[in-house]
């Protein structure tokens, strides 16, 4: 018989900046302050207590925004993760910046699946190995493939990109570095829940992993998912929830002999609050508000964008408003740029720079007809942007396609009214971040909308173009129609 030592891990993923607890009908929830009390109050009741973050500490609040993460990484110090793996919206300020960052943190960053082109050096360390009441617990960085489209504009930057490849990355680590000693071994991953269970298939069981940690797609799990023996889980996303585990391992056979998993809510009937940590927070905050609360407009009404892979009343108002300050036929709006669930009545700037933080670049390029259909036809299909997070857009207001879902065909495809043509011309405002990944988001390639006119930067800051426009009007409405209207028979799945 081995030794039996218990462990305790817990973890969070997408924090995204989520600092702030929210009142529901006069109950807080999430917020950092709660969280760290938890972490807190479990470190002091439980003998071996890690804490780990499974990628996107950044973007989606504006104290995160205005100090470009260095709030972020202050207010992650003083909640003390035993480790962190690196998600996408980790390179959003760059990747020098993020290297900055790194410097600042006090707490281990990992990833294994980062590196420079040129002599495949990694950016970061691999993996760590934790020692716990005796254990030896190691943990490995996985991150999803969209890295590498974010930085793709700098060639030094490579990432293995292929499920399959980080799979084989993992073996090696595991082999060159999962001795005899660890007890335990943990993929702490940001590749999304779908992604985790492919990677979990295409383990080796001789490699040892034990558990998936997983962050991206924001999954709310009831349960572990279990794959190949390795239980999947993911705490949602922000600071509403956080996931634990109560391991027994088996020291002498270097594995898990038993588990309880659950999902805690950060609330106040669970989680005390942490005094000191509220002070760091309200200090940023209190710094930001000058700024943020300004008043920028008084929309007709509360519009929301409750899914990334539907239209959406607040996808269309806000493709809407750049089509019409940017003076071009049609807006195709990334649907996962929209980082907020809702918008007005009132919005203040700080409203508009939750929800859009992507102040970005703003592109005209000219198409045909024939390239706008196939377009739409890549986002609709239902292995794209219908299946999960990538590829879906919001459409400006003229622009109406037609998707049977059962028949998975692109039924009818319409600008003002009338049937879009081969031959027909317009010219289209894409993100920054959407041209220069053409080809994977629309299926175009760069060499294709060279002509016959290049492409053009129209602003600069896209979000400072909504908030001028925005705050330019009154009252402002989103029609009732349509845009995306998909029939067949599933036609009404969700993700």
């Amino acid at each position: 018989m081995g030794e039996k030592k218990k462990l305790t891990i817990l973890h969070s993923n997408d924090l995204h900046g989520d600092f702030l607890a929210e009142d529901t009908g006069g109950t807080l929830l999430g917020g950092v302050s709660m969280l760290s009390g938890y972490i807190q109050k479990v470190r002091k009741e439980e003998e071996n207590v890690l804490y780990a973050v499974a990628g996107d500490m950044f973007r989606g609040s504006v104290i995160d925004s205005e100090y470009k993460g260095v709030s972020t990484i202050d207010i992650m110090n003083m909640l003390a993760p035993d480790v962190v793996t690196l998600g996408n919206h980790e390179v959003d300020y760059g990747v020098a910046h993020l290297l900055f960052l790194e410097k600042c943190a006090r707490f281990p960053i990992i990833n294994a699946n980062m590196y420079i082109a040129t002599n495949r050096r990694r950016l970061f360390r691999s993996h760590i190995v934790l020692k716990k009441g005796g254990m030896r617990i190691l943990f490995i960085g996985v991150l999803t493939q969209k890295v590498l489209s974010a930085t793709k504009q700098d060639p030094l930057i490579g990432s293995f990109v292929d499920v399959h490849e980080a799979a084989a990355e993992v073996g090696r680590i595991c082999n060159t570095y999962r001795t005899e000693d660890i007890d335990l071994t943990v993929l702490l991953t940001h590749i999304g829940f779908d992604a985790d269970k492919e990677l979990a298939r295409a383990l080796d069981p001789r490699w040892g992993v034990d558990l998936i940690i997983g962050g991206h797609s924001h999954t709310l799990l009831d349960a572990p998912c279990t794959v190949n023996g390795i239980p999947i889980v993911q705490a949602s996303c922000g600071t509403d929830w956080i996931g634990r585990f109560d391991i027994t391992v088996d020291t002498d056979a270097n594995s898990i002999e038993s588990y309880a998993w659950k999902l805690i809510p950060v609330s106040a009937e669970s989680c005390p609050r942490d005094p000191a940590l509220e002070e760091v927070v309200a200090g940023y905050k209190a710094k930001t508000d000058s700024k943020y609360e300004r008043f920028v407009t008084r929309l007709a009404d509360r519009y929301t964008h409750p899914v990334r892979n539907r239209e959406t009343q607040l996808g269309k108002l806000l493709a809407d408003a750049l089509k019409d300050a940017l003076g071009v036929d049609i807006v195709l709006l990334g649907s996962g740029s929209i980082r907020g669930e809702a918008l007005g009545p009132v919005v203040r700037y700080r409203d508009l720079a939750e929800v859009y933080p992507y102040n970005d670049e703003f592109y005209r390029i000219e198409i045909s007809g024939e390239q706008l259909y196939r377009m739409v036809r890549f986002m609709l299909r239902e292995e794209g942007g219908l299946g999960g997070f990538s590829s879906f857009y919001q459409f400006s207001r003229g622009l109406r396609a037609e998707y049977d879902m059962a028949q998975k065909r692109l039924v009818s495809l319409s600008f003002n009214g009338y049937e879009v043509q081969a031959h027909d011309r317009f010219t289209m405002g894409l993100q920054a971040y959407h041209m220069n990944n053409i080809k994977k988001v629309l299926d175009i390639s760069p060499e294709e909308i060279l002509q016959p006119r290049r492409p053009k930067v129209l602003c600069t800051r896209s979000g400072d173009v909504l908030e001028e426009y925005l705050g330019a009007q009154k009252l402002l409405r989103v029609s009732d129609e349509n845009r995306i209207v998909l029939t067949g028979e599933a036609a009404e799945v969700t993700v």
